[in-house]
């Protein structure tokens, strides 16, 4: 399935969540939290102004963002998890 976001939103494909903690105990499903760290795999064409132009969208295919916690809709597309929020949400590009 192929999915086109629409004005100034953003699909999002979610990271896995943690299956360990960094001391190394194991996480059961029910512990594990929502990550909030994704690469973008669509975004829509751009916020459509009141004058009718459109905004460029800041961010682009494959980045790498942090978006904020409890925002957005959490989809499943083919068995995987995904994520349509609004550009404004997303809180910083991942530089690696």
């Amino acid at each position: 399935m192929k999915l086109k976001p629409l004005d100034d939103r953003i699909v999002i494909k979610q990271s896995e969540a943690e299956e360990k903690t960094t001391g190394g105990i194991i996480l059961p499903d029910t512990a594990k939290e929502k990550p909030q760290i994704g690469k973008i795999v669509a975004t829509g064409p751009g916020k459509l102004l009141d004058d009718g132009k459109r905004v460029k969208m800041s961010v682009k295919n494959k980045d790498e963002v942090i978006y904020a916690k409890y925002i957005g809709s959490d989809i499943e597309i083919d068995g995987e998890p995904y994520v349509i929020l609004r550009e404004s949400d997303i809180l910083g590009i991942v530089e690696r």
